[in-house]
């Protein structure tokens, strides 16, 4: 695959050289002590492993399938508690909007807006954050033929921002299942930006609750991040909690934290392979 023609800068990550980097975290905020308790241990393995992170948390999941399921700590408090972890740890940090009226403020503490895959249609909504200048991760709609992700990534460009990340989560194939088409990062790439490979939402099942094991595919994850990271993505999204059983939102596919570094070692050094490949 070749390498994007353009580069983002988040915090001091160059998204798009030739080191791979990581966006992690909780799917949505939870318990202070969670926050923390993930953001130390991802602050171990980013140093250990020398892994450029992104930390990412969800204040509001807008697309929760019931009512009774945990939405978050909503714009207030959930930007508080990424700025902490931001100045605590040293983490850029990403999150979710879901209205225009979100993006001012969410502006003020996100090193990067994330539109998500279901809104990344949405004209206003994407326009609003473009016009912030802030970095925007575009996620690939699970509706959308992947080359028509040039769509709104072309009027992101047009509000005058060019600091834009693509992200590949799956495509909705038949009923209730994603399948992840490599042709995909080839048509992300074609954009000129950075890819990223959303691996652990790649494997949930849709129409079963997040919390019954049956709602995701955990066995899949490694053979899906091997087939990306030969690719020749750039960055991995990977969502991370202390207790993923115990999580209040994806519980069936988020990874333990604790076995993130022995997950991620392979895929660095594979990772070295398509770099020299590519560099041929």
């Amino acid at each position: 695959m070749n390498h994007p023609n353009k580069r983002v800068a988040v915090g001091g990550i160059d998204c798009g050289s030739e080191q791979l980097f990581l966006i992690s975290g909780p799917c949505v905020i939870e318990t202070p002590d969670v926050m923390m308790r993930t953001a130390e241990k991802l602050k171990e393995v980013s140093e250990k492993l020398r892994i450029p992170l992104i930390f990412k948390s969800s204040f509001m999941k807008d697309n929760r399938s019931s009512l009774d399921y945990y939405l978050g700590p909503g714009l207030e408090e959930g930007l508080r508690i990424l700025e902490q972890i931001k100045r605590d740890f040293g983490f850029p940090v990403l999150s979710d909007v879901h209205f225009p009226a979100q993006v001012a403020p969410a502006a003020e503490v996100l090193d990067v807006i994330q539109i998500p895959a279901y809104l990344c249609m949405q004209t206003t909504l994407v326009v609003e954050a473009a016009k912030t200048g802030r970095a925007i991760n575009l996620k690939h709609g699970q509706f959308l033929a992947p080359d028509n992700m040039s769509k709104p990534v072309a009027k992101i460009e047009q509000c005058g921002n060019e600091q834009i990340l693509l992200t590949e989560r799956g495509y909705t194939f038949g009923y209730n299942d994603l399948v992840v088409d490599p042709r995909s990062f080839y048509h992300l790439r074609a954009t000129g930006y950075p890819v990223i490979f959303d691996v652990t939402h790649a494997i949930r099942k849709y129409g079963i609750p997040s919390a019954n094991p049956e709602g995701g595919a955990r066995q899949f994850l490694p053979v899906l991040a091997r087939a990306g990271v030969a690719a020749g993505v750039d960055g991995l999204f990977i969502e991370t909690h202390p207790q993923p059983e115990q999580a209040l939102c994806d519980a069936a596919s988020q990874l333990c934290v604790y076995d993130l570094e022995a997950f991620l070692k392979p895929l660095l050094e594979l990772h070295q392979v398509e770099v020299h490949y590519r560099n041929q």
